[in-house]
């Protein structure tokens, strides 16, 4: 090879590899090198001589390509797209609204049970039993027949002891479901006071001495004891939103009647919806104008009426919406030994055991009362075959 010694050997320029923290530039992570290339030109060979590496061709579903120089960086808070509201997601927030409001009326009903259970509690000796919902348990029901100052309605006590309104006896519990109504002019012994009208027992010795009477005269023990609040009682059925009451004709006057600042029920031959006053006065109705043949019986039956018109209220569509109320003002409207959560069993239990018919203690005549006027009297046979039947439920 021949070598032309007259011509100065040629001029080389040395690059070094740039060092490790220059490679990062501030754009898209690459190197120092890269950012002089791009500002000599996207077409432009790198540096040291090597020819520039052309893109190829954008295969399916490749992303289009940049403009030269220029980068999108992502955005954090650019806003994520979410599909469609499925189905599952909308039970989803209906089941958690649902069970929301049943343990925002628990909570109340076990309040507002707390705060009343101090009206009878330690007052009344009862038979001890297990809890409601589970084992059986015998529930004693009393009605007051106290009104308000002025009433002219006859036999009402307005002032000191009253008599007991109405006497019911429940059996719930452990698979038992079983009512029986003693007619409140059934003439019995009361300890301490002889023979007198069974309802005379709340007046000479409060609740005690009611049960004291009928543990003696029926042969069973009471495990607990409930009285309707009747000042209340209208607040709770207006809470249901009313119920619907199906019977005969009635037209009374209680407390004289509307022209003697009382109250006057009229109420037609069927089905009809009625509000808590009315409810309050079609229990208290001892005279019906629509049919004077009518006695304590009748109005026995009319109030188990009432009750099977309220539980069906509960367990219907319409008491859902209305449960935090209704779990609020049932307490008040009862006057109970047991707490919250046994009054919470007795429920479940009335729930659950169907609406099984009242039994009424049936009178085979009449009896001389102290104090004149004539008295219900029930034979020994009669009332214990009733007896039997109720504690068998």
């Amino acid at each position: 090879m021949h070598v032309d010694a007259s011509r100065p050997p040629p001029e080389y320029t040395k690059y070094r590899t740039a060092p490790r923290l220059l490679r990062r530039g501030p754009r898209d992570g690459g190197s120092l090198l890269d950012e002089l290339r791009r500002g000599r030109g996207a077409d432009a060979p790198p540096l040291g001589g090597a020819p520039a590496p052309q893109p190829g061709p954008a295969g399916p579903g490749a992303p289009p390509p940049e403009a030269p120089g220029r980068r999108r960086l992502p955005l954090p808070w650019r806003p994520r797209r979410r599909g469609p509201i499925s189905v599952g997601r909308v039970v989803k927030w209906i089941v958690l609204a649902v069970l929301g409001w049943l343990a925002l009326s628990l909570v109340l009903f076990l309040i507002s049970a707390q705060l009343q259970q101090g009206d009878l509690s330690g007052k009344v000796s009862l038979a001890g039993a297990g809890y409601p919902l589970t084992s059986a348990n015998t529930i004693l029901v009393l009605g007051s027949d106290q009104r308000t100052k002025g009433s002219k309605e006859p036999g009402a006590s307005t002032s000191g002891p009253s008599r007991s309104d109405s006497i019911m006896l429940m059996r719930v519990g452990g698979g038992r479901s079983a009512r029986l109504s003693i007619p409140r002019d059934t003439v019995v012994d009361i300890p301490g006071h002889g023979r007198n009208k069974i309802n005379a027992a709340y007046a000479f010795g409060g609740p005690a001495l009611a049960v004291q009477t009928i543990e003696q005269y029926l042969g069973i023990k009471v495990n607990h004891l409930i009285e309707v609040d009747f000042a209340n009682f209208p607040q709770l059925i207006d809470a249901m939103g009313g119920i619907d009451y199906e019977g005969g004709c009635v037209v009374s006057r209680i407390n004289g009647g509307f022209k003697n600042g009382g109250y006057t029920l009229r109420l037609k031959k069927g089905k009809t919806h009625i509000d808590g006053k009315q409810a309050l006065a079609l229990a208290r109705t001892r005279h019906n104008d629509c049919n004077a043949r009518e006695s304590d019986l009748t109005r026995a039956r009319r109030q188990q009426k009432i009750l099977s018109a309220m539980k069906s209220r509960l367990v219907s569509p319409y008491a859902f919406p209305r449960l935090p109320f209704i779990a609020w003002n049932t307490p008040k409207a009862l006057k109970s030994d047991m707490g919250g959560p046994t009054l919470l069993g007795l429920f479940g239990a009335l729930a659950t055991g169907g609406s099984p018919p009242t039994r009424i203690l049936k009178p085979d005549g009449f009896e001389q009362a102290p104090g004149g006027g004539a008295g219900l009297h029930v034979s020994d046979a009669e009332k214990q075959r009733d007896v039997a039947r109720f504690l068998k439920g």
